[in-house]
């Protein structure tokens, strides 16, 4: 079996245009010259901050937080493939057309527009993964989370698949259990030769 980290490291990763850059700041150290008997650091961030999950209350008031988000949407089969700059929705209905329930879109230009979202909810998609920081394109993205995420849709930004071929994989890209947040960070893996 072979482990693919399709995460990015965290303080590396593009800023969605406005989010809050992560940042950590030491509160014990173990480096001081006179060194606490221990290291702990604090962390500033967004809750979409480099690879994360979207669940349901980032547009809609009342959806599922990411202490609610089904893991059975975000953990299991899925396939990588080749996207490109504009998709279309018979393009998405031809990635599922074979049943897959999770799938990761190679290529950080891609564009999900508002069809193409439409088309993955009627063939029942679970989770639906980029490498770009917005699934959805400029102008387009509030209404392309929203068929997503009001079809309990999960989505995941910002994934490096630089080193993985178009494919099947087991994923695994769990949310931190925290109530009341909008999105997670994730340490998203892709599991090779795992049926």
């Amino acid at each position: 079996m072979k482990i693919y980290d399709i995460s990015r490291e965290l303080f590396s990763a593009q800023v969605y245009p406005g989010d809050p850059v992560p940042s950590m700041e030491l509160l014990r150290s173990l480096k001081k010259p006179d060194p606490d008997p221990f290291q702990l650091s604090r962390l500033t961030m967004g809750s979409h901050s480099g690879t994360h999950l979207d669940a349901p209350r980032h547009f809609h008031r009342n959806g599922l937080d990411v202490s609610q988000v089904d893991l059975h949407r975000c953990v299991g089969l899925c396939k990588v493939v080749q996207g490109k700059e504009k998709i279309s929705p018979k393009e998405i209905e031809g990635f599922l057309e074979d049943g897959t329930k999770r799938l990761l879109i190679k290529g950080e230009g891609n564009v999900i527009s508002r069809e193409c979202a439409r088309a993955a909810v009627r063939c029942g998609l679970y989770c639906l993964g980029v490498e770009g920081v917005d699934v959805g394109g400029a102008g387009d993205t509030r209404e392309v989370h929203l068929e997503l995420l009001s079809a309990q849709v999960v989505i995941l930004e910002s994934l490096d698949l630089s080193q993985v071929a178009c494919g099947e994989y087991f994923l695994a890209a769990q949310p931190l259990k925290a109530r009341g947040l909008d999105g997670s960070p994730i340490r998203a893996i892709l599991l090779e030769g795992m049926r």
